[in-house]
């Protein structure tokens, strides 16, 4: 006899949602990954070519070899720990708190670049926030819902993100407002948008709600208390 399925269509529907809204963050951001890792690696394969010009020369000066060498040690420790933290935006930290302006800063952070290039400016007014909230619902939704809001607006565009906080919640606001300025050097996307389903499928998997209305979202996060020993 065959055992019937404990998977609704429903479910499964909201699964490949999810899974496809992840997939296509992921593809989204990953120019700005590359970009966090190499602007920490790049200056170490400088400052190695200038060492090797110093010892060829006839009379190394050892002392500016050591202090180049220091450099690198530098380089290198903040280099490890870039790679790091970009690798838990692939595979996120089970558990992981983290305030949510630190979160927020971290998100602006990653994308500034690529969405300036597009045209975009985010604008961070959360102001304080030490609310602990789940960093890695933080990372996949906030993104999401800021490419959602860019791919079907037209720029320039300021993006501002606030906060409201309440003693169960955190409320974050994304608001949308278009500007007056230059064409943006890249407007297309490298991968396709992301739709509203996506997201708010997305946002309901990280235990998140997600609310859209024109040119404004409202994401609200659990607020998650600390408890003392």
């Amino acid at each position: 006899m065959e055992e019937a399925s404990t998977t609704s269509p429903g479910s499964t529907g909201q699964l490949t949602l999810v899974e496809a809204a992840r997939y296509a963050l992921l593809r989204r951001i990953a120019f700005a990954m590359r970009h966090e890792m190499v602007v920490h690696l790049q200056p170490i394969g400088m400052i190695t070519e200038v060492i090797e010009r110093r010892l060829k020369a006839p009379s190394p000066d050892l002392v500016q070899v050591q202090e180049g060498m220091a450099k690198i040690n530098s380089f290198s420790r903040a280099a490890v720990h870039s790679c790091l933290d970009v690798i838990t935006w692939l595979a996120p930290e089970p558990g992981r708190m983290v305030s949510l302006e630190e979160g927020v800063r971290e998100c602006i952070s990653l994308l500034r670049s690529n969405f300036s290039f597009r045209g975009f400016a985010l604008r961070d007014e959360l102001g304080h926030a030490p609310a602990p909230v789940p960093r890695a619902g933080l990372r996949h939704v906030l993104p999401a819902s800021l490419l959602l809001l860019a791919d079907s607006s037209g720029a320039p565009a300021d993006i501002t993100i606030t906060a409201e906080l309440e003693p169960a919640r955190a409320l974050l606001v994304l608001s949308l407002e278009p500007t007056d300025g230059p064409a943006p050097t890249t407007a297309e996307p490298p991968y396709r948008p992301l739709r509203p389903q996506e997201v708010e499928a997305l946002a309901q998997a990280e235990g998140m709600g997600f609310a859209r209305d024109g040119d404004t979202i409202r994401l609200t996060l659990p607020r998650v208390h600390e408890t003392g020993a």
